[in-house]
């Protein structure tokens, strides 16, 4: 299971930080992500990172995104700042993840909503 949490309100220009944490019987992750879903779009890649840490962005958050992991929590972070209004959208949080004795699969958490507003 993947939680995600630190969705909220925030001004334009402002910052917020995301997190998502893998629970239950993991065995090992690769690649950690996030997605988002804006009203009335299509879900969208916000940017990846692998276990080693290599990472990658949409070309919309490159600059004011950072993905981040820490593999001993099996805890995807993203750090948001200089936020605009079209980064408003429902965050979703991805893990591909291999359960202890099960084949690899991806994992999905529940949206937490960012809204960018003033």
């Amino acid at each position: 299971q993947l939680q995600a949490s630190g969705g909220g309100l925030v001004q334009p220009g402002g910052s917020l930080s995301l997190s998502c944490a893998a629970s239950g019987s993991i065995a090992s992750i690769a690649d950690m992500g996030w997605y988002r879903q804006a009203p009335g779009k299509q879900r969208e890649l916000v940017a990846t990172i692998t276990s080693g840490g290599s990472t990658n962005y949409a070309d919309s958050v490159k600059g004011r995104f950072t993905i981040s992991r820490d593999n001993a929590k099996n805890t995807v972070y993203l750090a948001m700042s200089s936020l605009k209004p079209e980064d408003t959208a429902d965050y979703y949080c991805t893990a591909h993840a291999r359960p202890y004795g099960r084949a690899w699969r991806d994992y999905w958490g529940q949206g937490t909503l960012v809204t960018v507003s003033s």
